[in-house]
């Protein structure tokens, strides 16, 4: 998890941050990013994708994460401006907030999967947050800020399971949309086109019940 960080070392970079985003293809929500600068050598031992963890993992990470880190910059993009500049823009603009937000200036940048507007040196990785310790731990600090999110909002809107499912277009969730409608929160381009499935989808379960009825 360390091979990317020491060859951005080995060629004079001494604070490279790693950088992840989280919530990109969730239907409801904000979009949280995170950067993490941590110490050079350092080993954070069960890091890994945040995704491939499971929660009570990550809350713990989470905690080490923020006392061992050089610096932890968090960015947050609300649904509206998602809604104006679209997601691919929103994430990567709740990147480079993380950045801003970092107490030392990073020497470099590895990102997961985008690239940072920014002027500083940096590598887009594929699958980073699997790959680098950088890039997988703001994934973490990226994805328990975001659940800790959804935990609140689920409070706001109990009907939906928000902090279950995160946002993201589970069955239960596409059920619950069609049921009582979107939310303020919800990211209307998203689920335009999934809420004219779901109702046609209902008009043709109440047709063929029609037709049984009849028959």
């Amino acid at each position: 998890m360390l091979e990317h960080e020491k060859d951005i070392w080995q060629q004079g970079f001494m604070a490279v941050a790693g950088i992840d985003e989280v919530g990109r293809g969730c239907l409801f929500g904000d979009v949280v990013a995170a950067a993490v600068i941590l110490p050079m050598g350092h080993v954070l031992e069960g890091v890994n994708d945040s995704k491939k963890l499971s929660e009570k993992k990550r809350e713990l990470l989470f905690d080490q994460i923020m006392s061992e880190a050089v610096s932890v910059g968090i960015g947050i993009v609300n649904v509206e401006d998602i809604e104006v500049i679209n997601i691919k823009q929103a994430s990567r603009l709740a990147m480079k907030q993380a950045v801003e937000q970092l107490d030392q200036l990073p020497d470099y940048l590895l990102v997961d999967a985008e690239i940072v507007d920014i002027d500083l040196p940096q590598s887009a990785i594929i699958h980073g947050d699997a790959l680098s310790q950088s890039i997988a731990a703001a994934s973490i600090i990226a994805k328990v800020t975001r659940d800790r999110m959804c935990a609140k909002w689920d409070e706001l809107y109990p009907e939906y399971g928000i902090a279950v499912h995160k946002g993201y277009a589970t069955k239960h969730h596409r059920e619950m949309l069609l049921r009582y409608g979107p939310t303020p929160l919800h990211r209307k381009l998203f689920i335009r086109k999934i809420m004219a499935q779901l109702e046609a989808q209902e008009n043709e379960v109440q047709t063929e019940q029609l037709l049984f009825d009849f028959i």
